[in-house]
């Protein structure tokens, strides 16, 4: 691959969407140094705790603090939500899971972790 200076290379493809400025791939198939190494989120203390806000009062239970990396903290989340019964998601670093499930969350967590 030749040498791309500041101002040159593909920023966007119609084909594939938008292109890392590093490595010339895919942004979702990005091989950049910076991608696999991102900085992992949490202080290493793990805080369970229920959220109603902006949920018209429907609670949510959020995990929050878990150092790993987005890959691992996806597949944690999975697992959680199965063992809850329950939905969630991963955002931002915060494990969501569906209800009051912290007394569940702790004794799960606690058996992993």
């Amino acid at each position: 691959m030749a040498k791309r200076t500041k101002n040159s290379g593909l920023v966007y493809s119609t084909e594939s969407g938008r292109i890392c400025p590093g490595c010339g791939r895919p942004v979702g198939d990005c091989q950049c140094k910076k991608r696999q190494q991102a900085a992992v989120e949490g202080d290493g203390k793990v805080r369970i705790s229920l959220s109603t806000k902006g949920r018209k009062g429907k609670g949510m239970t959020l995990v929050t603090g878990l150092a790993l990396p987005p890959g691992e903290l996806k597949a944690l989340a999975k697992e959680l939500k199965q063992k809850c019964g329950t939905g969630g998601t991963v955002k931002q670093g915060v494990i969501e899971i569906q209800g009051d499930r912290r007394e569940l969350l702790k004794e799960l967590l606690r058996d992993q972790l």
